[in-house]
């Protein structure tokens, strides 16, 4: 989704290995996991988008000191949360997967992956290398499928191509003008809250200095010296 969306984001330490691909230009990345370990990422999603993800599973081998294809036993569980914390998707799939949602609400989508290995003897203690690659939008078609099943021609495609990227375009405009508005929402807000401050402060002193002057007037009268 390379410059669509902006940075894909990681939870933990993949962040830095993350921030090197996007700035390679890479749209996969893999990352490594334990045994009960679940890594999440955050993906910055408009609002009604298919997004795709391609996976596929390495499993550390002892003896040889290499990683080595999953045995088929071996599963991962995914689930996708939206920015509101409600469950898009969570499914098991195995070794090697496809996954997809669409995205009903604007912003950043939660994204994990955990394997099954607690069920898993040969995995027990070892690791687990995990090849990711999500794309979104118009990248997520498979024009070439698209073009044999609707019998296509290549002009036609390439209009198909071209309306797809203009409609992405559209939903990022949308989305962009939403996060302005959060942020304008926000940022008067703030300024309210400030405003509301300092009046509360500027009250508080007028009150402050009423009391130590009637305090002193009723000292000094105390004391006769007034």
């Amino acid at each position: 989704m390379a410059g669509v969306w902006g940075w894909r984001r990681a939870m933990g330490r993949p962040a830095l290995l993350l921030l090197a691909l996007c700035a390679a230009g890479a749209r996969g990345l893999y990352f490594h996991i334990g045994e009960t370990e679940k890594r999440c990422f955050i993906e910055e999603i408009p609002d009604e988008t298919m997004v795709i993800g391609n996976y596929r599973t390495q499993m550390w081998d002892k003896q040889k000191e290499v990683f080595l294809p999953s045995t088929p036993g071996l599963g991962m569980h995914v689930e996708v949360k939206d920015p509101e914390g409600k469950l898009v998707l969570s499914r098991q799939y195995g070794s090697e997967g496809r996954f997809t949602f669409t995205s009903h609400t604007p912003g950043d989508h939660q994204i994990c992956l955990h394997s099954n290995s607690t069920r898993m003897s040969l995995f027990a203690g070892g690791r687990l290398r995990v090849h990711l690659d999500i794309q979104g939008g118009e990248h997520a078609n498979n024009y070439p499928e698209i073009a044999a099943k609707d019998k296509l021609t290549e002009l036609q495609l390439r209009a198909r191509q071209l309306l797809d990227q203009v409609e992405q375009i559209q939903k990022e405009q949308d989305y962009q003008r939403y996060r302005e508005e959060r942020f304008r929402l926000t940022s008067e807000s703030t300024n309210q809250r400030v405003l509301w401050w300092s009046i509360a402060q500027t009250v508080i002193l007028i009150l402050t200095g009423i009391w130590q002057m009637r305090h002193l007037k009723s000292f000094f009268e105390a004391k006769k010296l007034v």
